[in-house]
C-alpha cells in the first residue's frame, strides 16, 4: 500500500478518533488494574505539519487548528496532550497520544510494517521499558498479541483503507480479537465516504453477534461533516467500540459536540450518531 498519513495527519478524521481514543483509554483507567494498549497500524507517532506532505493537503488546517484556535472545554484534556507531545508544528500520532497516558502499571504494543516508518517509531521509543514495537502485520497481531499479559487490553485498529476489502478485513479482524480475548475494549476507526460499503461491514458485526457465544455489546459513533453521499470525498468517519468502558456510551455526546462545533461548515447532513449495534 502506498498510503502514507503523513498528507492527513492532524485532520478531522484525526481530531475524531483521537478526542474518543483519550476519551475511552480514561475511562479504562479509572480503575487501578493495567491495562495493555495494542496499536495495530501505529505509523511513526508523530507528524511534522510544515512538511511537504502536510503543506500540500492542508488538511491540519480544517482539523486540528480549528481545535486549538477554539478550544472547547469539553476536550481539554486531548488538547493539553496535543500540544504537550507536538508542540506548534508536530501532531501526534496515536502511539504518542497513549504513551503520554501510560501509567506505571499500563504497557503500550505497537505494529507497523511500512519498513522507514516502523524505524521512526523505534528510535522514538528507544530504551522504554513501556512500550514496545512490532514488525509485524496488524491484522496478524490480533491473533498473536492476545490475549495480553495484563487482565485488560485496549486494542485500537486503524488500517489505511486502501485496500478494496479492507471493511471484510475490519470485521474478520474483530471477530479474531474478540475470540481471543473476549474482556477486551475494540476500538475500529473507519471512513465514511458513502453508505453502501458500510451496509455489509454492519450485517458482519451483526451476524457474529448473533452466533452463539459471538461478539456482543457494540457501538457505532459517528460524524458527519455532510451527507455522505459522494464516494470521492471523506464525508465523515466512525469509530466503532466492541465492550466500551461502563458509561463511555452515554457521556461522549457532548465531546462529538464539540468536535462539530468546531470542525463543522454548517452544511447539510451535518451531525454526529450513536448507534447501538450489538446488545450486551
Amino acid at each position: 500500500m502506498n498510503y502514507r498519513h503523513a498528507f492527513h495527519a492532524g485532520n478531522f478524521a484525526d481530531c475524531f478518533k483521537h478526542a474518543l481514543l483519550v476519551r475511552l483509554f480514561a475511562a479504562m483507567q479509572r480503575k487501578p488494574a493495567g491495562v495493555f494498549v495494542l496499536d495495530t497500524h501505529a505509523g511513526t507517532g508523530a507528524y511534522d505539519l510544515s512538511s511537504d506532505e502536510a503543506t500540500r493537503t492542508g488538511e491540519w488546517r480544517q482539523g486540528i487548528a480549528r481545535l486549538l484556535a477554539a478550544e472547547p472545554p469539553e476536550l481539554a484534556d486531548y488538547l493539553a496532550l496535543v500540544r504537550r507531545q507536538g508542540g506548534d508544528t508536530t501532531y501526534p500520532g496515536s502511539p504518542a497520544l497513549l504513551r503520554a497516558m501510560l501509567r506505571p502499571v499500563d504497557r503500550l504494543a505497537c505494529c507497523e510494517l511500512q519498513p522507514e516508518d516502523q524505524a521512526t517509531l523505534r528510535r522514538r521509543f528507544a530504551h522504554d521499558a513501556q512500550v514496545a514495537v512490532h514488525a509485524r502485520d496488524g491484522w496478524e497481531a490480533l491473533g498473536g498479541l492476545l490475549p495480553p499479559p495484563l487482565k485488560r487490553a485496549l486494542v485500537l485498529i486503524d488500517p489505511p483503507y486502501e485496500a478494496t476489502d479492507e471493511f471484510a478485513r475490519l470485521a474478520k479482524g474483530l471477530h479474531t480479537g474478540w475470540r481471543h480475548f473476549t474482556n477486551g475494549v475494540f476500538a475500529a476507526w473507519y471512513p465514511i465516504k458513502h453508505r453502501a460499503p458500510l451496509r455489509p461491514f454492519r450485517a458482519a458485526i451483526e451476524a457474529a453477534g448473533i452466533e452463539a457465544a459471538g461478539i456482543r455489546d457494540v457501538i457505532a459513533v459517528e460524524l458527519f461533516l455532510r451527507e455522505p453521499l459522494d464516494p470521492a470525498r471523506l464525508n465523515g468517519c466512525g469509530l466503532l467500540v466492541v465492550n466500551p468502558p461502563y458509561r463511555f456510551e452515554t457521556e461522549i455526546e457532548p465531546y462529538l459536540a464539540a468536535l462539530l462545533r468546531a470542525l463543522g461548515d454548517r452544511e447539510p447532513g451535518e451531525g454526529f450518531a450513536i448507534e447501538r449495534w450489538a446488545d450486551e
